[in-house]
């Protein structure tokens, strides 16, 4: 049973930057493909961006492919997410989660679920 931890949020300015960090325990995280979400009030989950278990072939939403970047580092069992030139609409609650074989932007095929970091921008 693989368990994930979502951290690195909080407040920050418009313009600014953050790094969420996805820490897994209980199983390594090399052998998922791992993938972003958010979730801001009243609204859907949204995919964000995911990566292979190699690292290699990221996937992103058109919408954040520029100003968001993932990463990984199996070595430490962690996936970040760079989210550089914050906006107030990237507020929201941040998700990772982990699948073995999967459609990356189908939440619905993911096996394992972090409980999210909230993400606050705004001045």
């Amino acid at each position: 049973q693989v368990q994930l931890v979502e951290t690195g949020g909080g407040l920050v300015q418009p313009g600014d930057f953050l790094r969420l960090s996805c820490v897994a325990s209980g199983g390594g995280l090399s052998n998922y493909e791992v993938g972003w979400f958010r979730q801001a009030p009243g609204k859907e989950r949204e995919f964000i961006a995911a990566i292979s278990w190699s690292g290699g072939m990221p996937e992103y939403a058109d919408s954040m492919e520029g100003r968001f970047s993932i990463s990984r580092d199996n070595s430490r069992n962690t996936v970040y997410l760079q989210m550089n030139t914050l906006r107030p609409d990237d507020s929201a609650t941040y998700y990772c989660a982990a699948c073995s074989i999967c459609r990356v932007t189908n939440q619905a095929e993911y096996e394992y679920w972090g409980q999210g970091t909230q993400v606050t921008v705004s001045s």
